[in-house]
């Protein structure tokens, strides 16, 4: 009796808020669509080597042609950052911002701390903190790219068109490798009850 209740307590996932639930299926489905859709988009036209660069497999492509993959592309970059601008107005009305990112203690931990999980939550902070520039690099890309003429400062801050593109290309590979990491974090902290309990749907 006594090993049967320790299991089910042990099995029980970790207790996560709706709202951070919602933020990050949201996250995840508009990334994946954004990812997909702007793949259309760059077969359309290769942002390295022209219309005779390296072209991505269909199996990978949302859209169909160029214009089914820019409405996807934009629709689902609307839904990502208002999702984003949700996720940052409930981090500051929670206060979790206090745990979010890096400070001068996390720095300290990463140099000389012998805690494992400590120099693992100041990993988190700080990749946490350095995805911000990222994010807010890829929407004002986004944006000049989706509204050019009404937004051409955006373009002419960055030189020219190509330099535009390019920039807003490589904050993909960079969006997926934080993904990949911020999973990987989580992991080490909690294992996959962890990563169970985010995703959860009860």
């Amino acid at each position: 009796m006594f090993n049967l209740s320790k299991r089910t307590k042990s099995s029980k996932l970790p207790r996560q808020a709706l709202l951070a639930k919602v933020f990050h299926w949201t996250n995840l489905i508009s990334l994946l669509l954004m990812i997909g859709s702007g793949l259309q988009i760059y077969n359309a036209n290769p942002v390295f080597g022209g219309r005779s660069g390296w072209h991505f497999p269909s199996l990978f492509l949302l859209g169909g042609w160029l214009g089914g993959g820019r409405h996807w592309h934009f629709a689902a970059m609307w839904l990502f950052s208002l999702n984003l601008l949700g996720y940052g107005l409930y981090i500051f009305l929670t206060r979790r911002w206090q745990h979010r990112f890096m400070g001068a203690n996390d720095l300290k931990a990463l140099r000389v701390s012998s805690n494992p999980k400590r120099k693992i939550y100041g990993w988190h902070r700080l990749v946490y903190t350095a995805i911000i520039p990222v994010l807010i690099g890829a929407i004002i890309t986004g944006l000049g790219m989706y509204k050019p003429a009404q937004l051409h400062w955006i373009v002419d801050s960055f030189g020219n068109w190509q330099t535009l593109r390019t920039v807003h290309f490589l904050t993909i590979p960079i969006l997926i490798i934080f993904t990949l990491w911020h999973g990987f974090l989580a992991f080490k902290v909690g294992g996959i009850r962890l990563i169970k309990s985010i995703f959860a749907t009860f």
